[in-house]
């Protein structure tokens, strides 16, 4: 009976709290100031500092023949000769790279490496956005070894909140169900506080930037 009580005096002094106007403690709080400070440089050298700082591999290219010849070079190197892929713009440039672009999931084991475009670039964190309306859905940023992401300069926005409203214009009233931002490649320190590289998810992250916005 007592808890009872208590528990109505509770809820009464939140029903009068709510029916009485309070003035705004904050009355000299800048609500819609910026939160960062200007940023020293420009979105690109930004962002590809902040990048490498979270162990992200980091590659600039002038143009789509400079992004071509990388892909070849990457993929020499690395003796990739198959890469999973979803995405028509991406399946063409691998073709075009003489790389054979996978869809089945079953051959991840034999590829090691998967490439999909983004939705935008956050420069101050060095943050990739993604959404499940991509062709490769949720799966195919966490599932490879190795995730290879195609990024365009007139993507590079400042903070999440630019990122989002790029969404918003790409989808209208259709916004994915699901938007995220990589930051890195997928690390844990849980097990004894020793850092595992891709427990989650890749081991490796490489952005291949093209500039497309002079």
């Amino acid at each position: 009976m007592e808890e009872s009580t208590a528990r109505e005096k509770v809820l009464k002094k939140i029903r009068n709290a709510l029916l009485e106007k309070q003035e705004n403690p904050y009355t000299r709080s800048a609500f819609d100031s910026p939160i960062y400070p200007p940023m020293a440089d420009s979105m690109d050298v930004v962002f590809a500092e902040a990048f490498t700082r979270v162990e992200g591999r980091f590659i600039y290219c002038e143009d789509e023949a400079e992004l071509l010849e990388t892909l070849k070079e990457l993929a020499q190197i690395r003796k990739w000769d198959r890469m999973l892929a979803y995405e028509e713009i991406l399946q063409n440039l691998l073709f075009d790279a003489g790389i054979t672009s996978e869809q089945d999931m079953n051959e991840y084991l034999q590829t090691g490496a998967g490439m999909t475009t983004c939705e935008a670039l956050i420069s101050r964190t060095g943050s990739i956005m993604v959404s499940s309306r991509q062709a490769g859905g949720r799966r195919m940023n966490v599932f490879p070894d190795t995730h290879i992401v195609l990024g365009y300069t007139s993507q590079l926005v400042p903070d999440i909140e630019e990122g989002l409203s790029l969404i918003q214009k790409k989808y209208g009233p259709r916004i994915p169900s699901m938007i995220s931002m990589i930051t890195g490649p997928s690390r844990t320190a849980d097990i004894e506080k020793t850092l595992v590289m891709g427990m989650h998810g890749p081991r490796e992250l490489i952005l291949l930037l093209v500039e497309d916005s002079l």
